[in-house]
């Protein structure tokens, strides 16, 4: 099983919650991705939360190719 540190990828003001609050957090939480780009993400994809954005079909298909690189 993958391992990560949630302070790599969620921005300082949502690094004191939960692992089990994290994927409740909003797409915006991300490091890199702005408020406007979690709005966006919502309107394009319904990704409001962590967990909608990680159950995206177009995240896990890119997840899949991806991973066929690291196979060869």
């Amino acid at each position: 099983m993958a391992s990560i540190d949630p302070d790599e990828v969620l921005d300082k003001a949502w690094a004191d919650k939960s692992l089990l609050e994290i994927p409740a957090t909003p797409v915006g939480a991300l490091k890199g991705v702005s408020d406007r780009d979690g709005e966006l993400l919502q309107e394009a994809f319904g990704a409001k939360a962590l967990a909608d954005l990680a159950e995206l079909k177009y995240v896990r298909g890119a997840q899949a190719l991806a991973s066929l690189d690291a196979a060869w």
